[in-house]
C-alpha cells in the first residue's frame, strides 16, 4: 500500500490543479510579473495578467500589507517590496554555496576583469544566484533572480555536459531549443555534440548564442556525490573575450569553479 507524502493532510491528492489556492496562485503570478519588470501600473498589472482591475488591486493590496510589494507615488508604479526579499534571501540561506563561492567569484573577477556569476537550476533554467561585477564600463550583467533557459547560458551548458543523459533529454523536450541569435544551436545534434566538447575541456562556452556581442565561460561545481548542482561564470562582450581566450579563461574559471566544490565538501567526477 503505497505511503501519503508527508506534509500533506489525508485528504488531499497528488493533484496540482485540485490542491491550489486559485487567489494566491493568482497573487504569486503577480509578484512574478513585477519581479521581471522595474515597475508596472495597475493597468499594466490587470493587462499583462489577464484580471480584472479590481481582482489586482485587492491583491496587491494584501501583498502589500505583508510588505511584498510596495507602491511608488506619483508615478502609481508598483514593485517587488522588502518582504519578498527577505523571504526570497531564505533560499539562500538553504544554499551554502552562494557563502562559499563569494572569495572565488571576487578572485576570478579580478584575474579575468570580467564579471563573475553563479547559478543553479531551477525548473529547467538557469537561476542566477550572485554576481561580482567588473569595474570596466561595458559588462555583462545578471542581477541575482535573472533566469536563462540553459541551452543559450554557459552556466546551463556546464551542467548539461554533466547531467544523466535522460535527465537532459527530459529538460529538452519540456523547454524545447528556442532561437535567440544566428549561433544559438537550435538542433538537438548540435547541442549534444558542443556538450561532448565541454565535457572534454572541462568548461563550457556560451559563444554569443543568447546575446549577440556577448560570450560567456562556465564551469559546474559539484555535491558530494559528484553531481553538478551550481555552475561558475565569467561573462563579458565579444571584443573583450575572443575565442581565442577561451582556453585561458576556462581554465581559470574551472580552477575557480573547483575551490567552491571542495569548500562546499563536493567531489569532482573527473580527475
Amino acid at each position: 500500500m503505497p505511503t501519503r507524502p508527508r506534509g500533506r493532510p489525508k485528504a488531499f491528492n497528488d493533484k496540482t490543479d485540485q490542491n491550489t489556492v486559485q487567489a494566491l496562485d493568482r497573487a504569486l503570478g503577480l509578484l512574478s510579473t513585477l519581479a521581471a519588470h522595474p515597475g508596472l501600473t495597475l493597468s499594466e498589472l490587470a493587462e499583462t495578467s489577464g484580471q480584472a482591475v479590481a481582482t489586482v488591486y485587492r491583491a496587491l493590496v494584501t501583498l502589500q500589507s505583508h510588505g511584498m510589494v510596495e507602491s511608488e507615488d506619483p508615478a502609481q508604479t508598483w514593485h517587488i517590496g522588502p518582504g519578498a526579499f527577505r523571504i526570497g534571501s531564505a533560499f539562500l540561506r538553504r544554499t551554502k554555496v552562494v557563502e562559499r563561492a563569494r572569495a572565488a567569484m571576487d578572485g576570478l573577477m579580478r584575474d579575468t576583469g570580467e564579471t563573475a556569476n553563479l547559478g543553479v537550476e531551477v525548473g529547467d533554467e538557469v537561476l542566477f544566484l550572485s554576481q561580482v561585477e567588473t569595474h570596466q564600463a561595458i559588462r555583462a550583467f545578471f542581477p541575482p533572480g535573472t533566469i536563462a533557459p540553459m541551452h543559450v547560458s554557459g552556466i546551463g551548458k556546464a551542467l548539461l555536459a554533466w547531467y544523466p543523459e535522460g535527465k537532459v533529454q527530459g529538460i529538452l523536450a519540456r523547454k524545447g531549443l528556442e532561437r535567440f541569435t544566428t549561433l544559438t544551436h537550435t538542433s538537438e545534434t548540435a547541442l549534444l555534440r558542443d556538450l561532448a566538447r565541454t565535457r572534454d575541456r572541462g568548461f563550457a562556452i556560451d559563444d554569443q548564442e543568447r546575446a549577440e556581442g556577448m560570450r560567456c565561460v562556465a564551469a559546474p561545481i559539484f555535491n558530494a556525490h559528484g553531481e553538478p548542482v551550481a555552475g561558475l561564470s565569467v561573462s563579458g562582450p565579444a571584443f573583450r573575450m575572443g575565442l581565442s581566450d577561451a582556453t585561458r579563461l576556462g581554465t581559470l574559471v574551472r580552477a575557480a569553479a573547483d575551490k567552491v566544490t571542495e569548500a562546499t565538501g563536493g567531489q569532482q567526477p573527473f580527475p
